[in-house]
């Protein structure tokens, strides 16, 4: 493959007929015994028939006539999964969590909208990452756009929707709600983030979707763990996206990557990975460790909303706060027992002055850190400040079927030695994710099996909160590293804030506590 000044390519192939056939304006340039030079134009359409003619290395006119903006430019593996979904009307992108995909998407839709060849745009994704990664990345990479978010209620999703928003972004269960203004609105391009929401055909989620993908539709399923409990998921991912790579039925596919040993088990065949990643095309993967040019630490912020319980009592909690800041002078150490309460109500349960333990619903923040989980390739860390927080998460674990094991307080240190030992054997796949209580475990160990951090809720202590990171990060860390920070109160936002940018004076913890209450 060879450009020929900004116009054309000059193709290589030992049959020119199929390119000349397909591309009717293509020319012979030249042959060499039974190697044929055909020059084609260098234009979008072009570029799609010779990749899905299976030429290799086909490059696309992004390349030429975009100039990528934003705050950023792209990294080397950003730019290729950009003309790579630029080429592709139908396609999957499995880069792993951390590369900076939802960037790549963004460079590659606008293009499209730019080039003229789609007008809007419709991104599906879970509710934590409709602010923190796609809203943000939009405004980051692509103020020019004009981007919604429906959500909220159904007549607010409707009237965003109608609106001439470039950009909409909606959450999974808030598709079914506004399906027919979806269907009405014929969206160009569709773009589904953590797109194993809609592995199974049997939900209504998945049926819903199908009816909305039409054959005109451009449609990019992203996530970094494709197929990553059963390869029958990849079925209702390529039946949505490229239904023509998988037999009409499920349980002809099922059958073809799996035994099935008892009425209700089924194990993988050999040969099952190669057919999950035949079915599962066209797509491209990066890996943190093959990204040469990704930086070694990148923070992910992650939006889980209060439950209404939870911002019910936390906004009673902030008003008591504010009547006793008028009355007293405020002092580190009642700013931080006040702040740790409201952080406490963050993160599902509060003490009372007694040491009871006043419990909410969390069911929001739990199910994000089962999806961080699922889209990490590797072993993940979860820290969490408070005892009945860490109880929470392991029994949410546990019931969802992921290998975990807590470090805190209660427990010794030669259990804990055995714990690290079987968590760092790379092996060893009956351990995922370590839950700790930073106190117990922040400083000394080595965790480096883990390459993805999971905050639950924010500390109070830039120390703890540096050591506790620095569990991943050193000697014998192979991979880039992620840390996520859950946040769903304002509280949990500014000490995040505070922390990433290291102010740790007991002056800065007492302006925080005076924002919260004040605000």
């Amino acid at each position: 493959m060879e450009i020929l000044g900004s116009t054309h390519l000059a193709v290589r192939t030992r049959n020119p007929g199929k390119i000349q056939t397909a591309i009717p304006n293509s020319k012979i340039l030249k042959t060499e015994g039974d190697i044929h030079t055909v020059s084609v134009e260098w234009e979008l359409r072009e570029t799609q028939i010779l990749s899905q003619l299976h030429v290799k290395n086909v490059p696309s006119p992004i390349l030429r006539d975009y100039n990528w903006p934003g705050m950023h430019k792209p990294m080397h593996h950003q730019r290729t999964t950009a003309e790579f979904l630029s080429m592709h009307p139908r396609g999957f992108c499995f880069n792993e969590q951390g590369t900076g995909k939802t960037a790549s998407a963004i460079w590659a839709s606008d293009y499209l909208l730019t080039a003229g060849y789609i007008k809007r745009v419709l991104v599906i994704c879970p509710l934590s990452v409709v602010q923190a990664a796609w809203c943000q990345d939009l405004f980051t990479f692509a103020i020019h756009r004009r981007v919604g978010i429906a959500h909220g209620s159904r007549d607010k999703r409707r009237d965003v929707i109608s609106r001439d928003y470039e950009y909409v972004i909606i959450n999974y269960d808030g598709v079914e709600i506004v399906a027919k203004e979806i269907a009405d609105a014929k969206f160009d391009l569709i773009i589904i983030d953590e797109a194993n929401a809609y592995k199974s055909t049997s939900t209504k989620r998945w049926k819903t979707m199908n009816k909305l993908v039409t054959d005109s539709t451009w449609l990019w399923l992203m996530t970094g763990t494709p197929a990553s409990q059963s390869p029958a998921d990849a079925y209702g991912l390529a039946k949505l996206c490229v239904p023509s790579n998988v037999p009409r039925f499920f349980t002809s596919f099922r059958e073809s990557v799996m035994y099935n040993l008892t009425r209700f088990k089924w194990v993988p065949k050999p040969d099952a990975a190669l057919r999950v990643h035949a079915v599962l095309q066209p797509a491209i993967r990066f890996e943190k460790k093959d990204c040469l040019d990704l930086p070694e630490v990148t923070h992910v912020d992650r939006y889980v909303p209060l439950t209404p319980q939870q911002q019910k009592y936390y906004d009673i909690l902030r008003k008591e706060f504010l009547m006793q800041a008028g009355g007293e002078e405020i002092t580190s150490a009642n700013a931080a027992v006040n702040l740790n309460k409201l952080l406490q109500i963050s993160g599902g349960a509060v003490y009372s002055n007694t040491g009871a333990v006043l419990e909410f619903d969390v069911a929001n923040r739990l199910y994000v850190v089962g999806e961080v989980v699922a889209e990490s390739s590797n072993k993940v860390l979860v820290f969490a400040m408070f005892t009945h927080t860490v109880n929470l998460l392991k029994t949410y674990l546990t019931n969802n079927n992921i290998p975990c094991a807590v470090i805190d307080g209660s427990v010794t240190a030669t259990r804990r030695n055995d714990l690290i030992v079987q968590f760092q054997s790379r092996g060893a796949a009956d351990l995922k994710v370590l839950v700790i209580q930073p106190a117990a475990a922040a400083h000394g160990i080595t965790l480096t099996a883990a390459d993805t951090i999971i905050w639950y809720g924010p500390c109070t202590s830039i120390e703890i909160y540096l050591q506790a990171n620095a569990r991943i990060d050193r000697k014998g860390q192979k991979n880039a590293m992620t840390i996520v920070h859950l946040s769903g109160s304002p509280v949990e936002r500014r000490l995040y804030r505070m922390l990433r940018e290291r102010l740790h004076d007991h002056v800065k913890l007492i302006d925080l506590y005076r924002e919260e209450i004040s605000t």
